[in-house]
């Protein structure tokens, strides 16, 4: 789980490569779940959650906010 300092401390095109890093971890496990081998379900929402922290600061800094 990635820490909110964390995420604001990188500039935006790390956060954009992180972002699709996430989601392609985030598709392999959705494709794990799919045939019965995911181990941990909770890892599909802290990703999630993950993706969902850096699209926030990256609006934040498009509106500029922070």
């Amino acid at each position: 789980m990635l820490k909110l300092k964390d995420i604001r401390d990188m500039n935006t095109s790390e956060l954009e490569a992180k972002v699709y890093s996430l989601k392609e971890q985030l598709f392999n496990l959705r494709r794990q779940q799919a045939v019965g081998q995911l181990k941990n379900g909770k890892d599909l929402t802290s990703i999630r959650k993950d993706i969902a922290r850096i699209y926030t600061v990256i609006r934040e800094r498009e509106l500029g906010l922070k």
